[in-house]
């Protein structure tokens, strides 16, 4: 924006309509709010919380027809909807989403109706830990997260630069594994709280 030198940890601003990140200094970030539904740019939040209660059996996640167990939804102003992606060697991909599957999943989860639009994201890695066999898939590992949107094209990045060979190769489990560490270690812990005359 301004052409000012940039840190290397510094804000970004979420381009609405192209769906591009814009890298920018603090003083330009706190120029664009975002909060109007017309916003051209939306200033990317930069907290991200771990959603230890969620709620996705494997059954849900089959019904959204996401090809691999890791994903990104958000809501899309100018598609007016919520969008799903996955990360892949060639860079985010667009899966199509059940609407009745996700509205499924809102309704389990009433933390999905905080998310900004456009710049915050339900990530989700059902992947788990890498272990010495390799990725360990299973459900019980996996983690949930609401993330500003640049954390899910930060994990993009990091698939399209490692990914070796047809199933990735060694380093870019390592590193898939060393984002997610590092991106618990930065997140609030979110329970949903209990309704009444829950136990």
């Amino acid at each position: 924006m301004c052409s000012q030198p940039l840190a290397d940890v510094h804000q970004h601003l979420f381009e609405v309509a192209p769906q591009r990140l814009l890298c920018v200094c603090d003083a330009c970030a706190v120029l664009f709010p975002g909060e109007a539904a017309d916003a051209k740019y939306r200033r990317v939040p930069r907290r991200s919380r771990l959603l230890s209660d969620f709620h996705l059996d494997d059954a849900q996640w089959d019904g959204l027809l996401i090809p691999i167990n890791m994903a990104f939804f958000f809501r899309s102003t100018p598609l007016g909807r919520t969008v799903a992606y996955y990360p892949s060697p060639a860079g985010p991909t667009e899966s199509l989403l059940e609407l009745e599957s996700w509205n499924e999943i809102v309704g389990q989860n009433p933390v999905l109706q905080t998310m900004e639009p456009d710049v915050e994201a339900l990530l989700v890695n059902r992947i788990g830990r890498f272990g010495p066999q390799g990725p360990q898939i299973g459900a019980q590992e996996a983690r949930y997260f609401l993330a500003p949107i640049d954390e899910c094209y930060k994990l993009v990045g990091v698939i399209r630069a490692n990914w070796r060979g047809l199933s990735g190769g060694k380093k870019v489990w390592e590193e898939i594994d060393a984002f997610f560490v590092d991106l618990q270690s930065r997140s609030q812990v979110h329970r949903e709280p209990q309704q009444q005359g829950s136990t």
